[in-house]
């Protein structure tokens, strides 16, 4: 005797039409899917692993949507899922160690920077973006940090595209003349 596969309508009417039985689910990773592809990054070193476990997530979020109440907390919920699969995904690992009696040093990578070089620039960075007036600064992070375009951060901001063009260039002229910048580099 075999085991039904699908024992909810929810399952069998996607099966059956071939389309999504929850279409705020689908808008819902439509919109928060570049939030969510952030997370899963920061959990896994490499950007194909976190779409798998991006991907694995949400099937487990697609799976309970009917017994989430809130989804004002799905935000929450999908990050829960993706740490959950990390963990078990982590566990799952097969490790390959092999006893020996000298370590093995890696070569060093030729025009590899020191960590140490990387985190006093970014280190430094963020004292230069500090020292800057607020306006400025505030541009200058949604720009390149958030990573908006120029129309993006006026609207945000509630400016022209001309005020955010000008500001940030005014502002990436005070970082290239700050002392301390051009010490670490």
């Amino acid at each position: 005797m075999t085991t039904p596969v699908c024992t909810s309508v929810s399952k069998a009417a996607v099966l059956a039409t071939g389309t999504a039985a929850y279409p705020s689910f689908a808008s819902y990773v439509r919109d928060r899917q570049p939030v969510l592809l952030r997370a899963a990054r920061s959990l896994t070193a490499n950007p194909s692993d976190a779409e798998d476990l991006l991907q694995a997530a949400l099937t487990k979020t697609y799976v309970a949507w009917e017994r989430i109440e809130d989804h004002r907390a799905l935000d929450g919920y999908v990050r829960r899922a993706l740490l959950n699969t990390r963990t078990s995904q982590w566990r799952k690992r097969k490790v390959d160690e092999f006893a020996c009696d000298e370590l093995p040093e890696p070569e060093p990578a030729s025009g590899a920077a020191d960590p140490a070089e990387q985190q006093a620039l970014r280190d430094a960075m963020w004292r230069a973006i500090m020292k800057l007036p607020t306006r400025q600064r505030a541009m200058v992070v949604l720009r390149y940090y958030e990573d908006l375009s120029e129309i993006r951060t006026a609207e945000v901001l509630g400016v022209s595209v001309g005020t955010v063009k000008s500001a940030v260039s005014r502002a990436l002229g005070k970082l290239r003349e700050d002392p301390e910048l051009g010490r670490v580099r």
